[in-house]
């Protein structure tokens, strides 16, 4: 590092459901500064889940609410192990290593709005809604992201050696 690191913001709580994940994935979600958009298109979303929970097209007795749903959707992509690239000896190895706190939620909610554009069609909100009730079943783009990530950590074991150096 050249200087001394950044000191990290403190990230305040949304206003409807006063949760800082919430308002992160709205920053996340943001585009060209348009955070009320951002957060239209989020709140619409769990509206839609709302909706969902009520007429019971969710799975899962515990889901009382979109705060819920989403929660448990988050932590159903959340990775455990990423690759990392090392030249070691002339060689570039891809190391399997555990994944930091900040950055397993960054890779998560990327991996979840990323899932959303990806879809066509569709307003933003029911692609985001439809993305996390197909992650809150382990189903969908985002949880085979997650898998792949999984997958390709698991088959470079082998160089795991290499990480402690």
């Amino acid at each position: 590092m050249r200087g001394k690191q950044a000191p990290k913001q403190k990230i305040k709580p949304d206003g409807r459901y006063n949760s800082t994940l919430v308002a992160k994935f709205i920053n996340f979600l943001m585009q060209d500064g348009k955070k009320s958009t951002a957060q239209n298109v989020l709140y619409d979303c769990f509206d839609d889940i709302e909706s969902r929970i009520k007429t019971g097209k969710i799975d899962g007795k515990e889901y009382t609410n979109a705060l819920g749903v989403f929660d448990q959707a988050v932590k159903n992509v959340i990775p455990q192990l990423e690759v990392k690239s090392r030249r070691v000896g002339g060689g570039n190895f891809q190391i399997p290593q555990p994944v930091r706190g900040d950055r397993r939620y960054f890779l998560a909610l990327h991996w979840l709005i990323t899932a959303a554009k990806n879809k066509k069609g569709k307003p933003m909100a029911k692609k985001l809604a439809e993305e996390l009730v197909a992650a809150l079943n382990n189903e969908g783009d985002a949880i085979k992201k997650r898998n792949d990530v999984h997958r390709m950590a698991e088959a470079n074991k082998a160089f795991a050696h290499f990480a402690r150096y």
